[in-house]
């Protein structure tokens, strides 16, 4: 009996630490976001920004090392998510033109405001897509 009893307590034991395991998220990796949002950036973004970030000075604001954009992370998450228009200065230059939203999913929003916050020269906290989730 008491052979069982060990037994029994062992099992609820191990299906308690399975299911805790389980229940568990995987620690997000920004190094794999970045290299996603390379390629999200390419073809959704690059048309405008250019394949450097530079923008089209009056026309297209640059991302590379662009105040704004590393001004206000939650700014830049609305923005991807809901587009902008109007005025804005980027480095010192007005810019009053319109991005349209950019349909992506809340990983996808992470991935290319990760790429951006993290290139030419810019160096920003992670964006994570629980951030973009919260946005919508």
């Amino acid at each position: 009996m008491r052979l069982n009893h060990y037994i029994t307590i062992i099992t609820i034991a191990a299906t308690g630490f399975s299911f805790v395991a389980f229940q568990q998220k995987p620690k997000f990796d920004l190094k794999a976001s970045i290299a996603r949002g390379k390629e999200i950036y390419t073809v959704q973004c690059m048309t405008c920004h250019m394949e450097q970030g530079e923008g089209m000075e009056g026309v297209f604001p640059p991302l590379a090392k662009s105040d704004y954009l590393m001004a206000d992370k939650k700014r830049s998450i609305q923005q991807v998510l809901h587009g902008v228009s109007g005025e804005i200065k980027v480095n010192g230059v007005t810019y009053n033109g319109e991005m349209a939203a950019i349909d992506l999913t809340d990983e996808e929003v992470s991935d290319v405001l990760n790429y951006v916050r993290n290139s030419w020269g810019n160096k920003g906290d992670a964006v994570k897509p629980e951030e973009a989730k919260a946005a919508r």
